[in-house]
């Protein structure tokens, strides 16, 4: 960045979280309505940052100290053998805090850094003798001798090691508790706002609080931010694991497989459900202290455009989608620009701006509201979404029963459409039948809800009894399956505040990748949207939207029949 600005550094993403609020309080906050809704959703969304804080800070200090405890545990090696089972030990322990690639390219680099065995060399009993006098004998003049440095034996060098080793496993400790707290946080903060948002179709009085700014300067600052945040996603560092997602996208043109015919399904679902190409996304680190490792091979420069190029449009994705729906829908595009300029004001965009799994969803949920009048397109984009990120699963009871009234057969046509795509697209990474059962069973879940801390990630596997997560999951079917009956009349607002709900509820029992709590792109900006919507209880779809063609067609052959 600073090469396009001068002497620009990145925001700490700390600083980030301080400025931010403030200048959501001061654009946001109804001073003249103090003890409004719209106040304390501002509050709510603010109180977000602390526990994001504290989860990165957390598992970023977890890391290096690993790191510290493998290069520790691997000076310690047996003279007989040559090798460490502490270091093994290490390099599991490593794996499980910072990832099995990471902790291979630790290994390699811990290889090359390894200090050469001195030679041993004899020197002579009377090597003292020669030597220049003692201090007492020695002239003020005579300069000093380099003083060799102190030879220590196996006996007086472990307690230093384990001094420093036991420094850094506690550090380690002490950092998983830090993230630890950070996910507690946010799943207070996230059971809050899904009370609220479970609230939300009760609220019938909607009035238009604007935000404190005109519709030109919220323009210019949200283009201005939407101009920094992609110009360090393009100016950020790519190292080799984050150009998987191009490596894939490369492979499926080239229609090779990458999994090995020997590979069980649990390889598979160690990310989590979801569809293969959900673990070739890139992932591309903005904030200022992050340590990505190894550089890309300057020769990769397709893959990089490629990655950002991928981060950069789905967030243009998320604030068109955010704009258009207050222009077409809210009937107020400053409402709308309001609440894409908050989205991207938010510390969250700042700090994963370039997590292209966290922001692709919220694209693909955002365009199916944009369309939600065209029944067909808008399973389309839902079954989109529920097929590479299969959470979105859970929203179907919803929609369907939005659409149960008039255009049901067209959102459930589009939807199918969309899942036999996409179950057709693993046929082109699948060398054989083995290979694609593989990718299809992880792509829809097919598999009983792991219950192994070892397997999962944030709370869950941070001290979290994991076999709970099995009654968080039956909850989580519970409040969607009661959207079928609850509210009875839906309508856009009802779409908007219960689809953000729902995707606020998995966030409790998702465990993989980043953690439950903190994939806050799949319901932040349908939050937003909740917030700054007017009354839409008109917006239903037997008002919104036309019959299909098949009952067009036969209304044209009856009126034909009259006539005749």
């Amino acid at each position: 960045m600073s090469e396009f600005l001068f002497y620009y550094e990145k925001v700490n993403p700390v600083s980030w979280a301080y400025l931010s609020s403030l200048l959501l309080i001061g654009l946001f906050f109804k001073f003249n309505r103090f003890w409004s809704v719209r106040n304390l959703d501002l509050i709510l969304l603010i109180l977000l940052a602390p526990g994001l804080l504290l989860v990165t800070a957390g598992l970023r200090q977890a890391t290096d100290a690993a790191k510290q405890i493998a290069a520790l545990q691997k000076v310690q090696v047996d003279p007989a053998t040559g090798e460490s089972a502490a270091a093994i030990e290490a390099a599991g322990a490593a794996s499980a805090v910072i990832g099995d690639e990471e902790a291979a390219e630790l290994e390699d680099l811990l290889a090359d850094d390894q200090p050469a065995a001195p030679e041993e060399t004899a020197e002579p009993a009377d090597a003292a003798a020669d030597a220049p006098g003692d201090a007492a004998s020695r002239s003020p003049d005579t300069p000093l001798p380099e003083e060799a440095p102190p030879v220590l034996d196996a006996a007086s060098e472990e307690p230093t090691l384990g001094a420093e080793l036991k420094k850094w496993q506690d550090l380690k400790a002490d950092s998983l508790r830090m993230a630890f707290q950070g996910y507690l946080w946010l799943f207070v903060v996230c059971a809050l706002l899904l009370v609220r948002l479970l609230f939300d179709p009760t609220m019938v009085r909607r009035p238009l609080l604007e935000p404190n700014l005109s519709s030109g300067g919220l323009l210019f600052i949200g283009i201005a931010l939407f101009v920094f945040l992609m110009a360090n996603v393009v100016t950020s560092d790519v190292t080799v694991s984050d150009l998987q997602g191009a490596k894939g996208a490369q492979a499926i043109l080239d229609r090779t497989d990458h999994s090995r015919s020997d590979q069980q399904v649990e390889d598979y679902s160690q990310f989590g459900p979801g569809h293969y190409a959900l673990h070739l996304l890139p992932r591309i680190m903005t904030t200022p202290f992050a340590k990505n490792g190894h550089s890309a091979d300057p020769q990769m420069t397709t893959q990089i455009v490629v990655a950002k190029t991928m981060a950069i449009l789905a967030h243009l994705a998320v604030v068109v989608a955010m704009v258009l729906i207050g222009y077409l829908h809210f009937e107020n595009i400053k409402m709308g620009i309001g609440a894409a300029t908050m989205y991207l004001m938010l510390p969250y965009t700042a700090h994963m701006t370039g997590h292209v799994y966290h922001v692709l969803p919220a694209a693909l949920l955002l365009w199916a509201i944009v369309l939600y009048r065209r029944p067909a397109a808008a399973g389309v984009l839902i079954g989109l979404a529920m097929s590479v990120f299969y959470y979105p699963f859970f929203l179907l009871p919803l929609w369907l029963s939005f659409y149960w009234q008039r255009g049901v057969m067209r959102f459930a046509s589009g939807l199918l459409v969309a899942v036999g795509v996409m179950v057709l697209t693993l046929v082109f990474v699948s060398g054989d039948v083995n290979s694609f059962v593989q990718k299809v069973i992880p792509m829809f879940g097919f598999w009983w809800p792991k219950t192994a801390a070892e397997q999962l990630e944030g709370i869950w596997g941070l001290g979290w009894e994991p076999v709970y997560r099995l009654p968080v999951i039956v909850m989580c079917g519970v409040i969607a399956f009661s959207l079928i009956l609850w509210p009875a009349q839906k309508n856009l607002g009802t779409l908007l505040s219960c689809t953000a709900a729902v995707m606020i509820a998995v966030q409790f029992w998702h465990a993989h990748g980043d953690g439950g709590g903190m994939y806050m792109a799949w319901f932040l900006p349908l939050t937003l949207l909740t917030v700054f919507r007017p009354n839409l209880e008109d917006r239903v779809a037997l008002s919104v939207l036309g019959e299909d063609w098949f009952t067009r067609r036969r209304a044209r052959l009856a009126q034909l029949q009259k006539a005749a």
